[in-house]
């Protein structure tokens, strides 16, 4: 989460304080009084006013639709804690049925019994993934009677930021291998050359945050094959299915990325992405109990009955998970197809006109997951895509602009996710909105004055 720092106190004589207890938000300190519940709710969300528009937000993978049928159900189950089993055991059902349809949509063979769990997101999830990679490498290396002080995860550098927390936390070295000219994910030799013996694995990205593409799963399995085959190392894949682990069963069927290969050992997603459930939730699936080493599993008993558990945190809600249940029962297989096929025609739609404007080149067109970015022709001189993201803004848009990973610093891109909500009338308003922001950089005299690099707006992935 991101970090807050307590900031210095503003002197206030204790009349005025008084006066103004009514009808004042605490800040620094919680008020000798609360207000009633109206004035309250009215003050805190009339501040939340000042937040962006979140179905105009183009820069989130995040959920920000849905039915509002769904939004009661969320509301009617927030008081049940996921962890406490015995006491909810039908909220328990209804997580275990979840990780029995994700891990049918990932093509898990039936005698292999996949198991698995909910998260509060993808990245616990990645974690998780993570953990039992290592576990089960210093396992391997152990029984071989060999060092295990120095693990290494391998992946491109366009990972999610979980990633390089996870081998800070876990004290793994990050084996990144680096972009390159128009590569701009893993590819099959670069894994390979990456990996010797203290490889706990290699983490494929199946949707990359930087332009929307999947990474090739397969062929990367393919040669840690081979290479086991040359060289005896045994490298196991993880699939980082944050975004496409649920865009790709549905809107790609025939692609192998999951668990029919055989190398691929976990894969994670988001609920709360193209899961399409608001923010909380997360999925690790591992495609046996052997790939899940069992002295991660803790077992619990002081909440009442016997409670296996694998996570980071402990209580939370479960409202998230009945969420999911209830996207899987409404939706079915087809109802997924359709929205994420219709997010993918807006994409496309979304992409080929921004081709046609003339002063934009694509990066990707958002044919694999709805997500594309692009950049500025090379000879646009007068303006950045930093401009044009800050124009957008001032209409409403959140559309991120960001340079690349080190190698490929140069290149600089916007880029828009489209999910679920996202309407082609929307795109329309959208197109106009960028085709006349453009018009009035193009009729720029000289470049604009750029703001200090350190004060622009972060964006991470």
């Amino acid at each position: 989460m991101p970090l807050a720092k307590q900031r210095p106190r503003q002197p206030m004589p204790v009349e005025v304080r008084r006066a103004r207890a009514a009808a004042v938000l605490p800040i620094h300190e919680i008020g000798d009084s609360g207000l009633d519940s109206e004035t309250a709710y009215e003050l805190i969300s009339s501040e939340l006013l000042l937040d962006g528009q979140a179905r105009l937000n183009l820069a989130t993978f995040v959920t920000t639709y849905m039915p509002a049928v769904a939004a009661r159900l969320m509301a009617e189950t927030a008081d049940k804690n996921m962890i406490d089993k015995d006491e909810y055991p039908q909220t328990a059902e209804i997580e275990a049925r979840c990780v029995n349809i994700i891990a049918d949509m990932w093509n898990s063979p039936e005698h292999e019994q996949a198991t698995g769990c909910s998260t509060t997101g993808s990245s616990e999830a990645a974690m998780l993934g993570g953990m039992a990679l290592k576990w089960r490498w210093r396992e391997r290396m152990s029984k071989a009677g060999k060092p295990t002080d120095r693990p290494n995860l391998v992946m491109g550098a366009n990972v999610q930021v979980c990633w390089e927390k996870f081998c800070r936390y876990w004290d793994v070295e990050p084996k990144i291998v680096p972009m390159e000219g128009d590569r701009f994910h893993l590819e099959p030799e670069q894994a390979v050359a990456a990996c010797d013996e203290n490889t706990i694995g290699v983490v494929a990205i199946l949707g990359s945050t930087f332009d929307g593409s999947y990474e090739p799963v397969k062929e990367i399995a393919a040669a840690l094959d081979q290479l086991e085959s040359d060289k005896g190392i045994y490298v196991p894949v993880h699939v980082d299915g944050a975004s496409g682990g649920f865009v790709a069963p549905v809107l790609q069927p025939d692609l192998e990325w999951d668990f029919r290969i055989d190398r691929v050992q976990s894969i994670n997603a988001s609920g709360h992405k193209y899961g399409l459930v608001y923010p909380g939730v997360g999925w690790a699936i591992w495609r046996n109990e052997e790939a899940l080493p069992r002295d991660l599993v803790f077992d619990v008993n002081y909440l009442g009955g016997h409670m296996p558990t694998f996570a980071l945190n402990f209580s939370r809600p479960g409202s998230e998970v009945v969420a999911q249940y209830y996207m899987f029962t409404t939706l079915g297989r087809e109802g997924y197809r359709r929205v994420m096929q219709a997010a993918q025609d807006v994409a496309t739609h979304i992409s080929s006109e921004v081709a046609k404007m003339g002063h934009y080149r694509l990066i990707s067109e958002g044919l694999e997951l709805p997500v594309f970015a692009f950049a500025l022709a090379p000879e646009v001189e007068n303006y950045t895509v930093f401009d044009v993201s800050d124009k957008l803004r001032q209409h409403g848009w959140l559309v991120p602009a960001y340079s690349f990973p080190e190698n490929r610093q140069d290149l600089s891109v916007l880029r828009i996710v489209v999910r679920a909500g996202m309407t082609m009338e929307m795109a329309s308003h959208l197109l106009d909105d960028l085709r006349n922001i453009t018009e009035f950089l193009e009729s720029l005299d000289a470049p604009l004055p750029g703001p200090d690099t350190d004060k622009r707006t972060a964006f991470a992935h």
